[in-house]
């Protein structure tokens, strides 16, 4: 009789510590989402917490010189927002948000897991090229705007996603991160020169 209600006793609390755990990893796993509007234009962008961090779960889509759309065409400005040189980047986030640093990308990185798999998890869950769409798990929603050059030409949209840190690498470049349709990891690499034109995303004060 004694060992009966041990083992009830066993399964009734590893029934609760399991209903416990997938309350509590529903609750990890749910983004805190808002939305922020940017008084200059009147633009409404989706937002989502990450470890404390505000975050655009959108690429800025703010007109400013030297910024373009991918191949000149609103629709891709609508898409995927606006491409921007390292200078115009860091003057282009609305009042209270600013371009992110290097270290606050890796922080972000740190927070959904490393950098192995943070693309997978923050990729988009659609619009990524030969189904390499992610897990958007933590709701930044990453797109993959492609980039520019200062001549005019455009390249990789639907494949490659790149974005900004307001860090310098050396006096012509400055580091980035990028995701692709590929790949699980984000990488972390230099521009090439400060010149090209990438994707931003703002993070709040």
């Amino acid at each position: 009789m004694n060992k009966l209600i041990l083992n009830a006793v066993a399964v009734t609390v590893a029934v609760v510590f399991l209903i416990g755990f997938g309350v509590c990893a529903q609750t990890k796993s749910a983004p805190a989402v808002g939305t922020f509007k940017d008084s200059r234009d009147g633009k409404t962008y989706k937002t989502v917490k990450v470890d404390g961090k505000t975050w655009m779960a959108e690429n800025l889509n703010f007109v400013a010189t030297e910024s373009k759309c991918y191949k000149n065409e609103d629709a891709n400005c609508a898409k995927y927002g606006r491409l921007y040189n390292w200078a115009t980047a860091l003057e282009a986030c609305p009042a209270g948000f600013h371009l992110p640093t290097d270290d606050e990308w890796a922080a972000l990185e740190d927070a959904v897991g490393g950098r192995s798999t943070a693309g997978t998890k923050l990729k988009s869950a659609v619009g990524w090229n030969e189904n390499g769409n992610g897990t958007n798990d933590y709701g930044f929603s990453a797109l993959p705007g492609g980039d520019g050059s200062s001549a005019g030409s455009f390249f990789y949209a639907g494949n490659y996603g790149n974005w900004w840190s307001a860090t310098e690498d050396s006096a012509n470049n400055a580091w980035i991160r990028a995701m692709s349709y590929d790949k699980e990891h984000m990488d972390r690499i230099p521009s090439g020169t400060i010149t090209t034109l990438y994707s931003v995303r703002c993070v709040q004060n």
